[in-house]
């Protein structure tokens, strides 16, 4: 069975294995995005306390909610979370998320990155858009020198998104790289590919 990432929009991930359902920064109803109703067994948040960016309302059950740092292990999916720090001093949580064989890294939204807690992911999810984390160009820097397998980003301005970002355009411009936006990312751990590769995810908008 594939890993599958979907990008429900913002810094909301959605990642479904064989021994799990992983939801990250699950994005509020207001947002102007359609995260629908999520079922998943583990919901992490990285800017614990700002609706903007977690609200675990949307997601059915009684999942586990992971925001602060430490090692946890539920369900076979190990997740392990590292404090960072956001512009404005409060603090934010990147998540490495092992599932399937394959470690995700969660980069949250800090404007400093402890990049030694990102070593070995083999997809990274980081932040490009500005607005109080990572710029399109602090991001490019990031991505290279964590040499993921797959880096995806997240973010920025797309659609109905009300918060002041960036355009994606911008992030793919300082990498040089031109992939055609898609749905979700079905990957195996023998589909890593080679080299690092950007891959662009089609958020899911209202309307």
């Amino acid at each position: 069975m594939a890993l599958e990432l979907t990008f429900l929009g913002r810094t909301c991930f959605r990642l479904k294995g064989r021994d799990g359902t992983v939801l990250m920064d699950p994005v509020p109803a207001d947002s102007g995005f359609a995260p629908g109703r999520q079922e998943a067994a583990i919901v992490t948040l990285s800017c614990a306390g700002d609706p903007r960016y977690g609200d675990p309302s949307v997601v059915t059950g009684e999942p586990k909610v992971l925001d602060a740092p430490g090692e946890y292990e539920i369900g076979g999916v190990l997740v392990t979370g590292t404090a960072m720090r956001r512009s404005d001093g409060s603090r934010t949580v990147s998540f490495v998320v092992e599932l399937d064989g394959i470690r995700v890294g969660h980069l949250g939204l800090p404007t400093g990155t402890n990049l030694a807690e990102l070593k070995d992911v083999d997809i990274l999810l980081l932040p490009v858009g500005g607005d109080g984390s990572l710029s399109a160009v602090a991001a490019a820097d990031v991505m290279t020198r964590v040499e993921p397998k797959i880096a995806i980003p997240m973010h920025y301005k797309v659609g109905p998104e009300r918060l002041e970002l960036e355009p994606l355009e911008k992030f793919l411009k300082e990498t040089g790289a031109k992939p055609e936006a898609v749905a979700k990312l079905q990957v195996t751990r023998s589909q890593l590919p080679a080299d690092l590769t950007v891959v662009v995810l089609e958020p899911r908008l209202t309307g």
